[in-house]
């Protein structure tokens, strides 16, 4: 299983399109195969910062959804309301207390 989590920081008013756009596609992301569990966060104390938080099937299946046309329509737009250069970390779990 891998973890995919992506740090986004937006414009400060560009976060309800940001946000808008999420909800619109959060289904067509979760449900894309090898997806098997998506979260959005927001940063406490930053509230134009976001992150997502997703489990796949392995790095295959998340690179098959980076090659998709959903992760390319929703990406290029999401990207164009950024104020900092997103961060990508896949990880995987090693132990659980």
């Amino acid at each position: 299983m891998l973890i995919r989590i992506v740090r986004m920081t937006f414009h400060e008013d560009k976060v309800e399109a940001f946000l808008k756009n999420f909800d619109l596609n959060k289904e067509k992301i979760r449900n894309f195969p090898g997806c098997h569990h998506l979260e959005l966060w927001q940063d406490e104390n930053q509230k134009n910062i976001f992150m997502t938080y997703s489990y796949w099937d392995s790095e295959k299946s998340l690179n098959q959804y980076r090659d998709s046309e959903l992760f390319k329509s929703v990406w290029s737009y999401t990207k164009t309301l950024f104020s900092e250069k997103p961060q990508a970390f896949s990880s995987k779990k090693i132990e659980e207390v």
